[in-house]
C-alpha cells in the first residue's frame, strides 16, 4: 500500500509503498479517507515531540476517517506504531474508533477532530465549565479558535470573549457566539485598561492558544479584577511565544490557576471520549471550519504550505 512515511529522523515524509496492516487481537483494520495535517503530527514526525518513540520507518498522522472491512465508518485515534493515518490502511485498537454520525462528509470531520477535542477537552476535562460562565479565548482568529468559540458555546458559556490580531476574523467570530472582541496588536500586546474592563466584569476561564505577551497581560489583569475569583487558565498553544517572565507575585495575589491540556495530562480515554461528543455535536452545531483537501500523493507539497487559516486533509482516494 501507499502511505506518507518518514524514512530519516528529522526528515519530512514521502509518498511510497510500505507493509500492508494486519490487525492483532483487538484491533481492525481501517480503510482511510481523510487524515488531516496539524502541527502536532508535524512535531511527532519529526520527533520533537515527547508523545512519539517510533523509530524510521514510520507513516504519519494520528487520526482519521475511514471505514472498517465491514463497511462501518468510524474516527479512529492513535494507529499502532508503525503504522499512521495517513496511507491508505491503517490498524487501531477497536476501542480507539468511534462511530461518526451522518450528515457530515469525511474530510469535515477529520479536519474538526484535533482542533475540536483540543477545545472540548480542555473546557470538560480540565477547565469543568459549567453553565453561564464567561471565558475568554486567547487567540481565536486561527481554525483552532474558531472552533473553539463554537465549542465554548454548545457546552454552555453565558459569554465568550474572543482575542487576536485580526480584525476582520474577529468581527466574523461575532457570528460564531462571541460576545466581545479583543484586538491584539503585532507584538500580541493589547491595552492594559481594555483587559481590566473584560476581569472587571468577571472572567471565569481562559482558553490560551498563544502565550508569549498576551497571556503575561490576562496575568495581570486577573490580579487587577476580582482577585480572589477562581480563574482557570488552560495553556493549549504557543505562537504567540515560547515563554514568559512570570513573576511569582503575580499568582500569590490572585486565584488564577495554570495549567495545561493534551496528550500527557488527560487520559487517553477522556480525550477518546470527549472525541465521541464531538463528533455527535457536529452536525447540531454546524462548525465553521475553511478546509483544503489534498490527494495524499501530495504529502510533500501539503507539508511545507503555511496557511493558517484553512485545515489541510490527505485523502488517499483523491487523484490528481
Amino acid at each position: 500500500m501507499k502511505g506518507a512515511v518518514v524514512r530519516e529522523t528529522g526528515n519530512a515524509p514521502g509518498y511510497v509503498d510500505f507493509d500492508e496492516p494486519v490487525p492483532g487481537e483487538g484491533e481492525v483494520r481501517i480503510h482511510v479517507t481523510a487524515s488531516a495535517l496539524t502541527n502536532f503530527v508535524k512535531l511527532r514526525a519529526l520527533g520533537k515531540h515527547y508523545s512519539f518513540t517510533a523509530k524510521p520507518p514510520f507513516v504519519v498522522g494520528i487520526d482519521g476517517i475511514g471505514t472498517l472491512d465491514d463497511g462501518q465508518r468510524v474516527y479512529f485515534l492513535f494507529p499502532r506504531q508503525p503504522f499512521g493515518g495517513m496511507a491508505e490502511r491503517t490498524v487501531v485498537a477497536r476501542a480507539q474508533c468511534l462511530s461518526v454520525p451522518d450528515g457530515v462528509d469525511d474530510v469535515s470531520l477529520a479536519a474538526l477532530a484535533d482542533p475540536g477535542m483540543s477545545a472540548w477537552v480542555a473546557l470538560q476535562m480540565r477547565a469543568k465549565i459549567q453553565q453561564g460562565e464567561t471565558v475568554l479565548i486567547n487567540g481565536a482568529t486561527g481554525s483552532a479558535g474558531r472552533v473553539a468559540v463554537q465549542i465554548t458555546k454548545h457546552l454552555g458559556a453565558g459569554r465568550v470573549i474572543a482575542t487576536g490580531r485580526n480584525r476582520e476574523v474577529l468581527d466574523r467570530l461575532t457570528m460564531l457566539g462571541a460576545d466581545a472582541t479583543v484586538v491584539l496588536d503585532q507584538a500580541g500586546h493589547a491595552s492594559a485598561e481594555e483587559w481590566q474592563h473584560h476581569f472587571a466584569d468577571g472572567v471565569d476561564i481562559v482558553l490560551d492558544y498563544l502565550w508569549g505577551p498576551s497571556a503575561l497581560q490576562i496575568i495581570e489583569a486577573a490580579r487587577s479584577g476580582h482577585a480572589t475569583k477562581r480563574i482557570r487558565f488552560i495553556q493549549l498553544g504557543l505562537s504567540g511565544g515560547t515563554s514568559v517572565n512570570l513573576p511569582g507575585a503575580l499568582l500569590r495575589a490572585s486565584a488564577i490557576e495554570i495549567m495545561g491540556s493534551g496528550a500527557g495530562s488527560v487520559p487517553e480515554k477522556d480525550i477518546v471520549g470527549c472525541i465521541s461528543q464531538l463528533m455527535n455535536a457536529a452536525p447540531v452545531i454546524g462548525f465553521d471550519l475553511a478546509t483544503t483537501t489534498m490527494p495524499l500523493s501530495q504529502i510533500e507539497e501539503a507539508w511545507s504550505a503555511s496557511d493558517t487559516q484553512r485545515r489541510i486533509v490527505l485523502a488517499p482516494n483523491v487523484k490528481l
